[in-house]
């Protein structure tokens, strides 16, 4: 393969990079919204953190392949002035990556802090209705012993 072969493919990985980020970028939204809501479905939830994983792994593999045909271009070193339009849109989308790998990392904190206090939330849920089913039982146990007469001997005979 030729060198522009090898430059094509790079930035067509950095572009498809690119999608993929504004995809998780979506789904850090959904994920934002379902946390805000307070009927949240847990399967719903957890459909958007699997879409999410696999954004990830998608992610990954092609940081792999990126890095393995780089190591092959050592040409563009060489021979930047030649390649100079091919390296300035390289350069581009590193920019938008790296802008919206920042607002990401913006999003899962202010997701996870949102995550904290739903479970947060939920344990105190949690508590209350343990709590509630003690003083029913307790309620019942001494309504119980509040009917309950002691068996008594009844002398007809006078």
């Amino acid at each position: 393969m030729g060198e522009n072969t090898y430059i094509a493919i790079l930035i067509q990985s950095l572009q498809k990079k690119n999608k993929i980020l504004d995809v998780i970028i979506q789904k850090n939204k959904e994920q934002r919204e379902g946390l805000e809501d307070p009927n949240l479905d847990p399967d719903d939830f957890d459909q958007i953190m699997d879409a999410k994983s696999k954004l990830i792994d998608q992610l990954n593999e092609l940081d792999s392949g990126f890095e393995e045909v780089f190591a092959r271009v050592k040409e563009l070193e060489l021979h930047r002035s030649e390649y100079k339009d091919e390296i300035f849109k390289m350069q581009e989308l590193i920019r938008m990556i790296t802008d919206k790998s920042l607002r990401i990392q913006q999003q899962e904190l202010q997701n996870k802090k949102l995550m904290e206090q739903k479970f947060a939330s939920v344990r105190k849920q949690v508590r209350e209705v343990r709590q509630s089913q003690k003083v029913v039982n307790q309620y019942y146990k001494s309504m119980m012993k509040a009917n309950y007469q002691e068996p008594q001997f009844l002398d007809n005979k006078k």
